[in-house]
């Protein structure tokens, strides 16, 4: 049988240990078998890869991705309401591409501004069809009052009593959606003081769990207020964003569900909005009045005393915003080496064994029997992660066996 053998590579395995030299063999969309130091695995038949002391890495993780938010680093568009749907539909599957053209092979999803775009998506990718990264599908509630992501009272989508909060958990999951994206609390950004508003009862929220394990969907929600992080919690939410406010309270309910629950800060976006979004009329006083900076604030309190308590903080970092565009998602492990405290290995561990636990399939590690998702880095990642930036650092890609990516040098032995 033929396969993928990499020989002469240095591997992070995702786990956190130390780099270490070793092969990798392939058989078909998984990894066969990993060698350590001067173990050599079986040549026969296999396309060899000579790393030259490369790293070899688990594919990375996005955990909080908005595939349908338009700008990429190929393409920006000014806007965030909904393209035409013709438009919209590519706009994303370009995204996808170029997601894993940057090295992620996985994806959480935040939230599509589609009902459908993503579960379609999803299927073309895994049959083969189109290039893009594994994902765990999602839908958003639409505003009727035309703020993103905030519901109305009475959104012809989604009406606000408990029957019709049932039913449309039900109708997502009928729609081939893998998760549903709630907002919890509203947001600074959409309106003064946002953060603290809350969107749903404990009776509501209660209701949505209850609705959601009856389905068997997963549920995420942005949250950022500390009741409302602390009603996802009790509700049984999987992925609960940003956490901006969480008090003691919630960070003790939250390490009381550290093996059910994950969060990801999205700590990029508001980097971006704070430092580099002036071409697109935001200065420092409207990223002051959009919550930006008070939010990596309080970020580097809240997101060390997390990581002090085990729980695990993903790299995820609201890109597709026009001054925060697809393709830059790498910039959150820089992000959170320099603002909150990560060595670069536990950065590394986040956005690959971590976030692999998140999407519950068998990735994020190089280990035997797990997905062959991998990268091939020019350069010591466990050292610098910014060398994940670059696209060009990535030497090749591989997702389920096959290259996405190819490396320049393969010789069939």
């Amino acid at each position: 049988m033929t396969g993928t053998l990499f020989t002469d590579v240095m591997i992070f395995d995702g786990s956190g240990t130390a780099l270490f030299p070793g092969e990798v063999l392939v058989h078909g969309e998984r990894i066969e078998a990993v060698a350590k130091g001067d173990e050599r695995l079986p040549r026969e038949g296999a396309v060899m890869i000579e790393g030259q002391g490369r790293t070899l890495m688990p594919g990375m993780v996005e955990a909080h991705g908005h595939l349908t938010w338009p700008t990429s680093v190929e393409r920006v568009i000014n806007t965030m309401k909904p393209l035409p749907i013709e438009q919209h539909v590519l706009v994303t599957a370009q995204n996808a591409r170029i997601t894993l053209d940057h090295g992620f092979t996985s994806v959480y999803s935040a939230g599509s501004l589609g009902e459908r775009i993503e579960p379609a998506l999803r299927d073309m990718i895994d049959a083969g069809f189109m290039p893009g990264p594994r994902l765990r599908a999602s839908a958003l509630e639409k505003g009727a009052e035309g703020v993103l992501g905030v519901p109305a009272g009475h959104d012809p989508t989604h009406q606000r009593d408990i029957p019709h909060l049932r039913e449309y958990v039900a109708q997502k999951k009928a729609d081939g959606c893998d998760t549903i994206k709630f907002l919890m609390s509203s947001d600074d950004a959409f309106q003064p003081g946002g953060s603290q508003t809350l969107m749903y009862s404990e009776e509501e929220a209660q209701a949505i769990g209850a609705a959601a394990r009856e389905a068997g969907i997963w549920l995420a929600c942005h949250a950022q207020g500390a009741e409302a992080v602390k009603r996802a919690l009790r509700a049984g939410f999987r992925a609960i964003y940003h956490c901006t406010y969480a008090d003691e309270e919630a960070l003790d309910l939250f390490e009381s569900k550290k093996d059910q629950t994950f969060t990801a800060p999205a700590v990029g976006l508001l980097w971006a909005r704070a430092h580099e979004a002036q071409d697109f009329g935001i200065g420092p006083r409207e990223a002051a009045e959009l919550g930006a900076v008070r939010g990596i604030e309080l970020g580097q309190q809240v997101i060390p005393e997390m990581r002090k308590r085990g729980i695990r903080v993903l790299p995820g970092g609201d890109y597709g915003f026009p001054y925060n565009p697809h393709g830059r998602n790498a910039r959150d492990l820089e992000h959170f080496v320099n603002l909150f405290g990560f060595s670069p290995v536990e950065a590394l561990v986040a956005a690959t064994k971590q976030g692999g636990e998140l999407v519950d399939w068998d990735v994020g590690q190089v280990r035997a029997g797990y997905l062959a998702d991998l990268l091939l880095v020019d350069g010591d990642p466990t050292a610098d992660v910014r060398i994940l930036q670059d696209k060009h650092n990535l030497a090749a890609i591989m997702k389920g066996g096959q290259f996405h990516k190819p490396f320049a040098r393969q010789e069939e032995s």
